[in-house]
């Protein structure tokens, strides 16, 4: 007897689709049934107000969440870093996937690296957390930008490049090596340049809490260092009191003595969208066991940002 299709909720973006289906045929191999995606639009992709404006915080997920307590899909595929930090008590976050490369990118005119781009070139992105970094970097450094707010797809933004409206924009290394283009990137933002959002190339697959069987097999494509990692950077994120469109950037990687594993670092920022005051603290030690240490571990280090000012630099508070 043939099983019925797993629904994937997905997203209707060209990148959406494209990491659904790539955990479509993850899924597929582990379970041996058939997955078809089941397309939705969310509210985050049809507004073009910007992120901060329309709340930032769960704008790409509420309409995925909604079709799976509905019981319209199986299971869904989300950007981690659009997920709000708060987990509800009816879905499971059953596996977080290997992870792509975290960094930002530049994707310039003239095959220019960001550090080669003319004074006063304008550089689109619409995270106040890059335009933040980079506004700093660039006062640290000489160098003469203008972050510029847009929104829009890869497609669109990339666009602003090659029709001459924009120097370079910012985008996701995760994004684009998904979707195909990571030759068209220009240069790659080293995370001491800019620390990537909380979660940035990692992927997040939701059941309902109920399902124990889909939990079960889900569980199969989970990676136990990616889920430490990121439940450390949105611990930080969720105790600083932060929406994912506030100027926050966290990254916890694991640090290596050849293969074997000895330790994590943390570091988080935070900084006004200006550049001018910006709070960067990391802390090292052990690589959490538990999902419970890594969440102490970013509150840990977001106690202590908080003591240095981190509060008074975020502009879109999450309430």
């Amino acid at each position: 007897m043939t099983q019925a299709p797993l629904r994937l909720g997905t997203r209707r973006s060209k990148l959406a689709m494209a990491q659904s289906g790539q955990v479509a045929d993850a899924v597929r191999q582990v379970t041996g049934r058939p997955v078809e995606l089941v397309e939705i639009t969310t509210y985050g992709d049809v507004s073009r107000e910007a992120l901060a404006q329309i709340g930032g915080t769960g704008v790409f997920v509420t309409a995925l969440r909604d079709a799976l307590l509905r019981g319209e899909v199986d299971f869904a595929v989300h950007s981690l870093k659009d997920l709000p930090t708060a987990q509800p008590e009816e879905l499971a976050l059953a596996a977080v996937p290997v992870r792509e490369d975290p960094r930002d990118v530049i994707v310039a005119r003239d095959a220019l690296k960001f550090t080669d781009l003319p004074r006063g070139a304008r550089i689109g992105t619409g995270s106040p957390r890059r335009m933040a970094q980079l506004n700093a970097y660039a006062r640290s450094h000489g160098l003469d930008i203008e972050a510029v707010p847009i929104r829009g797809n890869v497609d669109t933004r990339i666009g602003f490049v090659r029709d001459g409206e924009l120097d370079a924009v910012v985008l996701a290394a995760a994004g684009l090596q998904r979707i195909g283009r990571i030759d068209e990137v220009t240069d790659f933002l080293s995370v001491d340049t800019v620390l990537p959002a909380p979660g940035q190339g990692a992927l997040a697959i939701e059941c309902t809490a109920d399902n124990a069987e889909l939990i079960a097999a889900l569980g199969e494509l989970d990676d136990p260092f990616t889920r430490i990692a990121v439940t450390a950077e949105r611990s930080l994120l969720a105790a600083l009191e932060a929406g994912c469109s506030a100027p926050v950037g966290a990254l916890a990687d694991l640090l290596a003595d050849g293969q074997i594993v000895k330790e994590m670092r943390l570091r988080g920022v935070v900084g006004t969208t200006d550049g001018t005051r910006m709070v960067q603290l990391s802390t090292t030690g052990p690589v959490p066991e538990t999902h419970d240490q890594a969440l102490a571990l970013g509150r840990e280090l977001a106690s202590e940002m908080l003591a240095q000012g981190a509060a008074g630099l975020m502009g879109e508070r999450a309430h």
